[in-house]
């Protein structure tokens, strides 16, 4: 499969603290890859600097075999990268179809109908509250728009920040279970999570951050079975 985003040495300060510290990694066509650590890993860093929102001040980060490097947060949505960010961040005074509409700004006015019945079939619950203020929603309905949402500007890579975050145990597994049928339908993911388990067991590969560096790689099966992941993040 070709690599459609290749993140080579990037190093991110906050200030004087030195956030993210050298992190290399790759994401190909087709696949979930997670991004895994404790609180203050670096794992939102390295997804916000990956969205522009933040600046490397080395390495390179390539797209769909450009250098987005350098690209303003705001263009990148037309590039084909979407992030669904920490907290849902959803418009809650507006409804759940003018939310999906949004997340379609970028693309041309024809295709927003099309957009919005492929989001409605991949989120039937969707279908059924589009007329819903978005703030009356459950976390688990906020976190499902919030997908959606993205998925209307028909992303080539779709970077999902913590979507189990504040949800109880069934809401994560329902959602886990989108994140697998995204991916099927032809979704690329790439996926920071806390939650270890849940992440490793959808993701093809991952990365375990900690303090700002990678410090293990590989299969997520072959994670989820390593004894240090085990001892560090799955509590056994």
């Amino acid at each position: 499969m070709a690599v459609i985003l290749d993140v080579q040495d990037i190093n991110v300060y906050y200030g004087a603290i030195h956030a993210v510290k050298g992190i290399s990694f790759q994401v190909e066509e087709g696949e979930i890859v997670t991004l895994i650590g404790a609180n203050g890993a670096g794992k939102t860093t390295t997804l916000q600097t990956v969205s522009g929102l933040l600046r490397s001040r080395t390495g390179s980060i390539t797209f769909m075999g450009n250098n987005i490097s350098t690209v303003p947060a705001s263009k990148l949505v037309s590039h084909g990268l979407a992030q669904v960010p920490e907290g849902r961040r959803i418009f809650l005074q507006m409804t759940v179809e003018e939310n999906l509409e949004m997340g379609a700004f970028t693309q041309p006015a024809g295709s927003v109908a099309p957009h919005l019945e492929r989001v409605y079939t991949q989120f039937p619950r969707l279908k059924e509250r589009r007329k819903q203020v978005a703030g009356t929603l459950s976390g688990g309905e906020q976190q499902m728009l919030a997908m959606g949402r993205a998925l209307m500007s028909d992303p080539k890579l779709l970077m999902l920040d913590e979507p189990s975050m504040g949800l109880a145990p069934i809401l994560v597994e329902q959602i886990f279970d989108i994140i697998r049928a995204l991916n099927k339908a032809g979704s690329t993911i790439l996926l920071v999570e806390q939650n270890a388990q849940m992440a490793l067991s959808v993701a093809h590969r991952g990365y375990v951050l900690e303090t700002g560096r990678v410090t293990l790689t590989g299969l997520g099966s072959e994670l989820l079975a390593d004894e240090a992941v085990k001892k560090a993040y799955l509590g056994s």
